[in-house]
C-alpha cells in the first residue's frame, strides 16, 4: 500500500500536518510506503485552463514542483489531505493541487461513466479549524467530496478538529483527533 500525504498548511507543525504525520506513522508502522508533500515549501502556479490535458495530453502540461506531486497521487493507493480551515475555505496551497487535479479527467468526463484516469483510490481529509463551533465550515468537505469522488477518490473519510490553533491559544492536536487518524491508518491498511 502506497500513501501520499499533502499538507495544506504553512506550517510545518501545524496541526493538521501533526494529525496526518501521525496516520503515516501509523501506516508505516503497519507496511505502508508512505511520501509527504508540504505544497508550502513548493514553487508552482494553479491551473492555467489551457486543456492540453484534455486535447492531446493525459498529463498537466506545466512543468513545476507540482508534476512530481501529482504522479506520486497518480501512483498512490491511498492520498491524505490536510489542512487548516483559512477565511472559511481550505488553503490556498491546496486548493491549487486540485485545480491542477483537473488533469486527471478524461476529455468527455462530463458524460464518461469512467471520468477520472485514476484508478479508484481512497481518500483521508484532514481539517482542522480555530473556530470552536462544528456547524461552522462543515460544508468544506463535502463540497470537495463532490469533486474527490468524481476524480477517482471513491471511499472517502473526514477527521474534523475544531477550536484549535494558535489564534485561540488551544495550538495541540486533540488526542480524539490522533485517535481518528490511528484508525484511518489501520483502515487504509485493512
Amino acid at each position: 500500500m502506497k500513501i501520499v500525504s499533502l499538507l495544506g498548511s504553512p506550517r510545518s507543525t501545524g496541526n493538521s500536518a501533526t494529525i496526518a504525520r501521525h496516520l503515516l506513522q501509523t501506516a508505516a508502522g503497519l507496511g505502508a510506503e508512505t511520501q509527504t508533500f508540504e505544497l508550502n515549501r513548493l514553487a508552482y502556479r494553479g491551473c492555467q485552463a489551457c486543456y492540453a490535458c484534455k486535447q492531446g495530453r493525459e498529463d498537466c502540461v506545466l512543468n513545476d514542483d507540482l508534476t512530481e506531486v501529482l504522479a506520486a497521487v497518480q501512483a498512490a493507493d491511498a492520498v491524505v489531505l490536510a489542512t487548516p480551515v483559512y477565511y472559511g475555505d481550505i488553503t490556498a496551497q491546496l486548493k491549487g493541487f486540485i485545480d491542477r487535479s483537473y488533469s486527471y479527467l478524461v476529455p468527455d468526463y462530463l458524460t464518461n461513466p469512467q471520468p477520472s484516469r485514476l484508478s479508484s483510490k481512497k481518500l483521508v481529509f484532514i481539517l482542522t479549524q480555530g473556530q470552536p463551533e462544528e456547524a461552522m465550515f462543515a460544508d468544506i468537505f463535502p463540497r470537495y467530496d463532490f469533486f474527490l469522488k468524481w476524480m477517482g477518490f471513491t471511499e472517502t473519510r473526514l477527521i474534523r478538529a475544531c477550536g484549535i490553533g494558535p489564534a485561540n491559544g488551544n495550538d495541540k492536536a486533540p488526542e480524539t483527533a490522533l485517535q481518528q487518524a490511528a484508525e484511518a491508518a489501520r483502515h487504509l491498511m485493512a
